[in-house]
């Protein structure tokens, strides 16, 4: 064995009871699960909980992996695994590339485009192979990229030209490995574009049987048609479906989880349905005027024009410059915000669901992050499984690792067994997260050891250096 954990308690990802055994890792894979025998290197994982890798379901995280491929702000909360190129928003495909500035919500990876390189899709997983990162990682192809790249005028409907020149971007990406589209319908330059241009665009899919990712059009008070024309979507196509960070927006709209929930279930029944979810009741994204008129708070997290409010409340900033709220806003943009807009009772109906994966959501290239991006994993574990006891520690790490890989289609992951892939976490039971709205960049507290592909890549409370990711296919 190269490697063996002794004496851990087992939770295996598939929500089975937790068990005493010796891990054994050999060749990148596990190759023992119960009494292991010597390795050439060994781990005493008394006392503390060994699980598979965490899959983050819903990141976006394309130009880190490349700009600090250690995978800092996920390793370090036990994530092995990023599913990335998330909102209709990805590094890749760029033929034109991009002229700073980048059209919000594309800045939220880069703002001044100098990372938007990669003319098609191949070219940015050649990179990701040539120099990998510490995670493992799935990419989507972004529906708004794809608009921006392909239209003269993002602010209407696509023409059968430039619809099948889209066309031919997915089939490019799904053949380099991409293992659907996402789309971000709320944002503005994905809007305009009618459910039957969604649907064509993304035709491609259905040969392949990939996924189709939704930011839904709604997520406040058309919550239910924007769930109607998702579940149309794929329906025809024939794809599965993963809707988006699920919420509800807006003090109207808490307590909706109740009518929405039911809704995903039935239509479950007759067709292929994925939903993720992060810990938290606020969410994070772009700032502008009405975006602040549905939240009870909004922090700043970053701005171009006044980097030096960073962090702070945006009622707060208006007051330094004696100006409205809206008036600040347009002073401040283009900028980023965390909006306080969510019902904990929703956050927690929704995340105790049978069928919700965990995803971070976070943006790693804020200056203030909304705490997700460090804190999302070690929360539900330490929060909502240990504190508020909302479900075991087994169901908590299945929402995070099997439940994951089966919604995504990623072979040989997300399961402790014989034969399968070596991603690995080794916790304590006192697991939380450290990351603050105050403080964002944190790392959790309590995650020991982090495994990918057999080589560990978070150990004594740091990045090992070692950058073992690989470039996950559909199965």
């Amino acid at each position: 064995m190269d490697l063996v954990i002794r004496n851990a308690t087992v939770i295996d990802g598939t929500r089975a009871p937790r068990f005493q055994a010796d891990i054994g890792i050999a060749g990148g894979r596990i190759a023992a699960i119960g009494k292991a025998p010597k390795g050439n290197k060994e781990i005493d994982g008394g006392g503390k909980i060994l699980a598979p890798g965490f899959i983050d379901a819903h990141t976006h995280d394309d130009r880190l992996m490349l700009s600090a491929p250690e995978m800092a702000p996920k390793v370090s909360q036990g994530v092995t695994t990023v599913v990335a190129g998330n909102c209709g928003i990805s590094l890749a495909p760029a033929p034109k590339g991009m002229r700073a500035p980048v059209t919000p919500p594309i800045d939220l990876m880069d703002d001044e485009g100098k990372w938007f390189r990669f003319k098609e899709f191949k070219d940015y997983v050649k990179t990701l192979r040539e120099n990998p990162p510490a995670t493992n990682c799935a990419l989507l192809v972004g529906h708004t990229m794809l608009r921006v790249q392909t239209m003269d005028d993002v602010e209407r409907a696509a023409s059968e030209k430039e619809i099948s020149s889209m066309q031919r971007l997915v089939e490019e990406a799904l053949e380099a490995g991409a293992i659907g589209v996402s789309t971000g319908l709320y944002y503005e330059p994905a809007s305009a574009a009618p459910t039957e241009e969604v649907i064509e665009v993304c035709r491609p899919l259905s040969r392949r049987n990939a996924l189709y990712c939704t930011h839904m059009r709604d997520e406040g008070d058309r919550i239910v048609d924007s769930l109607e024309e998702t579940f149309r979507i794929g329906r025809e196509l024939g794809v599965p479906v993963v809707i988006s960070h699920h919420k509800l927006a807006g003090t109207p709209n808490h307590g909706r989880s109740a009518e929405t929930l039911p809704l995903i279930e039935k239509a479950m029944r007759s067709q292929k349905i994925g939903l993720d979810c992060y810990p938290y009741c606020a969410s994070s994204t772009i700032l502008s005027f009405g975006r602040t008129q549905v939240a009870s708070k909004t922090l700043v997290t970053w701005s171009k024009p006044h980097p030096e409010f960073q962090g702070m409340d945006l009622r707060d900033i208006a007051t330094k410059m004696r100006r409205s709220i809206e008036e600040t806003v347009g002073q401040l943009v283009p900028a980023g915000a965390i909006y306080f807009s969510m019902d904990e009772k929703d956050v927690q109906r929704i995340l105790a669901f049978e069928h919700t994966m965990i995803g971070s959501d976070g943006l790693p290239h804020d200056a203030a992050p909304h705490p997700r991006l460090w804190g999302t994993f070690p929360r539900v574990l330490g929060h909502y499984a240990n504190g508020l006891n909302l479900f075991p520690l087994e169901t908590a790490v299945y929402k995070m690792t099997g439940l994951t890989a089966k919604t995504f289609g990623l072979a040989d992951r997300g399961v402790l067994k014989e034969g399968y892939a070596a991603d690995i976490v080794l916790f304590d039971e006192g697991i939380h997260e450290s990351a603050t709205f105050e403080k964002p960049i944190q790392a959790a507290k309590g995650i020991d050891t982090v495994i990918v592909n057999g080589q560990a890549v978070w150990r004594g409370g740091k990045p090992t250096g070692a950058r073992p990711g690989k470039v996950l296919r559909r199965e």
